[in-house]
């Protein structure tokens, strides 16, 4: 989702301001076109500069200004979904691939802020995983057990403990997973922005690609009518718009939330702490002036527009941590993001299918800056050497057989959402919306998605999302519309923040 239709701000955006760049307004060619500017984008965009290729970035909104502003930027190489889930679902060979490649993105991070000398407080320090609120020490304990015995079947270090500086856990079993590591991602972000233009490479905001034609060249034509002519094209745009269905029947999208809070220093050991529930917490601290420091925690997920009660679920996440740290300070800031979580829990990252000189980079899965680091390895080596050891891991045209419940299920998303052309809308008339609500409203036999601004502004547009015609859903939290099947957002007035989508919502018919 991009800057412009957010209702709520990151903490990385408080005091970080978003690189300027200008508008494409003139037609480029180049080795390597590169499309969306978060650290998937920008990863691979520097990646291949460093190999010397030339190469575009254009983004539809501000450079940054995605879900990877909204981030809460753990760089935890273990499995979002828990070590034991992926070694069922992809077996011990690449389970051990993943783990690999996931440490090998924390490293290159790591490296690139050492050679460039970023000031973006990147360290290593430990991971804690800890019981849920509603464990008993019995099942925390085979928890542990569990998940320890996976790690050992790929090579994965860890301990087990006993208690953290999380009040009731002190004395809980808990797994201790060394060498993990986190920073500021908007500043490391900018310094590699910096070094990819210092090394030739182009990069353009508010460029939003409406045409892609794919063959021996790859033409893409932006908004404002500029072509960008390129030998490969890589689509990091946290959901890929260059393909229709391959890719987004194998993802489901949900939305994550975020607070930010005033910690005294010493309070809680620095470190990254995430719990045993489903969907799980996470917490971690970041440091700041002074004596104070700033404690992240998030949590509370759902699939994108199946519920739209964000302020209950930040007031449960408040509730949640501040049971934990007593002596937390003021509420600094609160966010959500949107996360893609793939069948098999790994990204889709490598060639699309059927295009041998088009790319992709998507379904972070919950772990967006591990991955992002990952495409720019990954895709760097399939596009200079043509290969790359963790390729089958990540393969875009993958379906496990294993997943195949996991992937009839999150399908039946689509076909639960298509049936709602069928029932009544939501609301009875445009006039019940208060400022910054939104609804879907029966028309005959077509529906609309009418919402009022927060400054009173009316909206009216087709409730059809624009790639593959699901009905939209009211987001009050980040005042827009999301698709629920394949996570697509538009701002009040139809215009598309995240893809798959490429066209705005269409006017109701009639209306110009």
């Amino acid at each position: 989702m991009n800057v412009s239709g957010e209702a709520t701000r990151s903490f990385w955006m408080l005091d970080t301001s978003f690189p300027n760049a200008p508008r494409l307004e003139q037609d480029e060619q180049c080795d390597v076109a590169v499309i969306g500017a978060g650290i998937a984008g920008v990863s691979v965009a520097y990646e291949l500069a460093l190999a010397g290729r030339k190469v575009v970035l254009v983004d539809r909104g501000p450079l940054l200004g995605g879900m990877t502003s909204r981030t809460t930027a753990h760089l935890a190489p273990i499995c979002d979904d828990g070590l034991s889930a992926l070694v069922k679902m992809r077996g011990e060979a690449l389970a051990r691939g993943f783990q690999q490649s996931q440490e090998a993105a924390v490293d290159c991070i790591e490296q690139h802020v050492g050679r460039l000398e970023i000031d973006c407080d990147f360290r290593r320090l430990d991971g804690f995983l800890f019981p849920a609120a509603w464990m008993d020490e019995n099942e925390a304990a085979r928890e542990c057990n569990k998940e320890y015995a996976a790690a050992a079947k790929i090579g994965v270090e860890v301990e087990h403990g006993k208690g953290v500086a999380l009040k009731g856990h002190e004395k809980a079993p808990i797994l201790r997973y060394p060498n993990q590591a986190t920073f500021h991602p908007l500043k490391y972000l900018r310094a590699l922005l910096a070094d990819f233009q210092k090394r030739g490479g182009k990069a353009f905001a508010d460029s939003a690609v409406v045409e892609i034609e794919e063959g021996k060249q790859v033409r893409l034509k932006c908004d404002g009518g500029s072509v960008v002519t390129a030998s490969n094209a890589v689509f990091a745009t946290n959901s890929p718009i260059n393909t229709w269905v391959k890719i987004h029947s194998k993802m489901a999208p949900f939305r994550t939330y975020a607070m930010a809070f005033d910690i005294e220093r010493g309070i809680l050991p620095d470190a990254l702490y995430w719990d045993m529930d489903d969907p799980y917490f996470y917490v971690r601290l970041n440091p700041g002036p002074g004596e104070t420091d700033c404690l992240i925690a998030g949590g509370r997920d759902h699939k994108s527009g199946e519920a739209d009660d964000g302020e209950a679920r930040f007031t449960a996440l408040e509730a949640w941590i501040r049971a934990l740290v007593p002596d937390l300070g003021r509420e600094r800031a609160r966010w959500s993001g949107q996360v893609l979580d793939t069948i098999d829990y790994c990204g889709f990252i490598g060639r699309s299918p059927g295009n041998g000189n088009v790319f992709i980079a998507t379904g972070d899965s919950g772990q967006g800056m591990t991955h992002g680091a990952l495409a720019g390895l990954l895709i760097r080596d399939l596009i200079v050497e043509g290969s790359n050891p963790w390729e089958a891991v990540y393969a875009p045209d993958r379906t496990p057989p294993a997943a195949f419940a996991q992937y009839v299920n999150e399908n039946l998303t689509t076909v639960k959402n298509l049936a709602g052309y069928l029932l009544p809308g939501e609301i009875k008339s445009a006039d019940d919306l208060k400022p910054g609500e939104g609804g879907i409203l029966q028309d005959g036999l077509s529906k609309l998605a009418v919402c009022r601004e927060r400054d009173g502004k009316l909206h009216r547009h087709s409730a059809s999302c624009t790639h593959l015609g699901c009905i939209v859903h009211w987001n009050s939290t980040e005042q827009c519309w999301d698709c629920p099947c394949h996570g697509s957002q538009f701002s009040p007035d139809g215009t598309v923040l995240n893809g798959p989508a490429i066209r705005p919502l269409a006017s109701p018919a009639g209306e110009a």
